[in-house]
């Protein structure tokens, strides 16, 4: 079996155990933001230390690092806080699973916003990818008690969902952006650095926004630090996955592996959280799938 397989499931299998410890760290002390703020502030430091012993062990200097590069970073790194910011939030909202399934909306949004920006066409079977996962968004967004498809539609989660998805795809984009930006050989290089600038940006703006408007989330991402430092662990690692099957192979062929995040946050909503799933919310949840399996092969 190749490498980018591994790479792939281990990535989907790391953010899911992020997501539930967020999820943890959530419904205790800590608030979205604070949540969101331990991700980045526990992570930086092993990503930070990771880049400058490979550095030193090759003996190769920091790149440089220009104008363009910092703009992306930036873009990319305030697009993931909000979109982490309003997955957390969802979690408070719906269950685990649905919180990860209407994230997963990103790849049907990044297929709609390449054709309208960059003139990229989409196929037909695309387009009907893009219809069958609208309605398994409404399926999902519905509140429980039968509201109706347009209370779906209208509803506040589904809405959040979307967003977060239309976030992470902007993220992406702009990481890759970045990346290239660097004047470095190894793809893997350029990520990690990438990776590393874009955690300093976050810390350093999360830790002033917090100590402007909630100081006292601070003390308790201190106080919390025995989770939280998993979320910042798990964290790296899924990225560091992610970078790395996207190296070796066709991105496409990497996001239709990585679905199987859908079936790891349905074991850790059943057996974890204990939260029970409808059988319309599972069969929004198949819908979804499916359209997005069917959005890459139209690629």
């Amino acid at each position: 079996m190749d490498l980018w397989i591994y790479a792939t499931v281990a990535a989907a299998f790391f953010q899911t155990l992020r997501f539930m410890l967020q999820k943890r760290l959530a419904q205790s002390s800590l608030n979205a933001m604070g949540a969101t703020f331990a991700r980045f502030i526990y992570a930086l430091p092993f990503a930070g230390i990771g880049v400058a012993a490979f550095l030193w062990g090759q003996s190769q200097p920091m790149p440089v690092m220009t104008a363009q590069f910092w703009g992306f970073a930036a873009l990319g790194g305030t697009a993931q806080i909000l979109a982490t910011l309003c997955v957390v939030h969802l979690f408070a909202m719906r269950s685990f699973a649905i919180g990860i399934t209407l994230k997963k909306t990103e790849t049907l949004q990044t297929a709609a916003v390449g054709m309208l920006l960059l003139g990229e066409g989409v196929a037909p079977l695309g387009w009907v990818a893009i219809a069958i996962g609208s309605c398994a968004v409404v399926s999902l967004g519905a509140p429980a008690g039968g509201a109706g498809w347009r209370a779906g539609l209208l509803s506040r989660s589904a809405g959040i969902g979307l967003l977060s998805g239309a976030l992470f795809a902007v993220s992406g984009v702009s990481y890759r952006g970045a990346s290239l930006a660097l004047p470095l050989d190894a793809p893997a290089l350029r990520a990690a650095v990438t990776l590393t600038a874009v955690l300093i940006l976050q810390a350093a703006a999360m830790c002033l926004w917090l100590l402007w408007r909630d100081p006292a989330q601070l003390q308790a991402v201190w106080r919390a630090r025995r989770v939280a430092v998993w979320v910042g662990v798990t964290s790296l690692l899924g990225s560091l996955g992610w970078f790395t099957a996207f190296t070796l192979q066709n991105a496409a062929l990497v996001n239709a592996l990585g679905q199987i995040e859908l079936l790891f946050s349905m074991l850790v909503t059943w057996f974890v959280f204990h939260e029970r799933l409808s059988a319309r919310e599972l069969f929004g949840m198949m819908l979804l799938l499916g359209s997005v399996f069917l959005i890459i092969f139209a690629i």
